[in-house]
């Protein structure tokens, strides 16, 4: 899986991560963004996060910004679509890689929620399309999700996990397609929970937060639900879910309190209040804090 030729369409925050991702591995990638003042500003920011990993500049090299759509797929074996989560976007642009990509290249969509199969509904050959949904940031966070669909051929699957392998993520095949796939519908079902929790006065947010950051939350990263649920004993957890789970929300519609939050609003730290107050300079340090976690933690992976 060497000299793979990468084509990233969408020079965003998740755009330029994946493509250093790629060029830490060496891999000559294509990034092709139209907005001239973002376009500009990639490298740059990829050079920062390699200097703050300590990992060779050089790689930044390896990245090439386009303007142009069929300019950056021309020669591409591998193009993931990294736009905004629009599914009439995600078509249009699936649809124009798919005529000036080459027939062999795969084809992916980075979509966090739309359920790939309606993505590629414009496309002649779905055979080579699937989603590879990273996290943010993508070159720190190990996980790609990789999304089969009903006409998604498994030899490109396999190829594409091969790749992410390759590179050093740590990719999942997720095998049917469903909204959110794995990590995001269990996160939200989560974060509903937490809503509720305050919405019906049974603590406040700055608890929902503490109870996760100070219990469960730091054993998630050595040990999984269904690992701790096989730890505990299948018994007991079947015992626990008999007392608690008939009084968990199950609203099938986001909850009033957020819909409120959004109305008036208090969009979260961008406006200074959310579920949360959050002072000036707060979500800044809370970024830095996160993104130093992150880095101990790759250190620590890699040695």
């Amino acid at each position: 899986m060497t000299n793979q030729r990468i084509a990233i369409i969408g020079g965003g925050l998740m755009g330029h991560g994946i493509a250093q991702a790629f060029a830490v591995a060496g891999h000559r990638v294509a990034i092709q963004e139209p907005d001239a003042g973002r376009r500009a500003t990639i490298p740059g920011h990829v050079r920062r996060n390699l200097q703050a990993l300590g990992e060779d500049l050089a790689a930044a090299d390896l990245i090439h910004p386009q303007e142009s759509l069929a300019d950056a797929v021309a020669d591409a074996d591998i193009v993931i679509e990294a736009v905004p989560e629009d599914l009439a976007l995600k078509q249009r642009i699936l649809a124009a890689v798919e005529a000036a990509a080459p027939p062999h290249a795969l084809l992916a969509s980075n979509t966090s929620v739309i359920p790939i199969t309606r993505i590629m509904e414009p496309l002649a050959d779905k055979t080579r399309a699937m989603g590879t949904h990273w996290w943010n940031p993508p070159y720190l966070i190990p996980l790609v999700e990789v999304v089969q669909t009903a006409d998604t051929a498994d030899a490109a699957v396999a190829a594409m996990i091969g790749l992410l392998t390759a590179i050093g993520k740590t990719p999942v095949h997720v095998r049917k397609d469903v909204p959110g796939f794995i990590g995001n519908r269990l996160q939200h079902a989560m974060w509903r929970e937490a809503i509720a929790l305050v919405q019906n006065g049974v603590c406040d947010a700055e608890t929902v937060d503490a109870v996760v950051k100070a219990s469960f939350g730091r054993r998630l990263a050595v040990l999984g639900p269904l690992e701790n649920a096989d730890l505990v004993g299948t018994d007991l957890t079947l015992a626990v879910h008999e007392h608690v789970l008939p009084d968990l929300d199950r609203s099938p519609a986001p909850l009033p309190l957020l819909r409120d939050l959004v109305a008036s609003g208090r969009l979260g730290m961008k406006a200074g209040a959310g579920f949360r107050n959050w002072a000036e300079g707060e979500r800044e340090e809370i970024s830095a804090a996160l993104a130093a976690h992150l880095r101990r933690l790759d250190d620590l992976e890699r040695g």
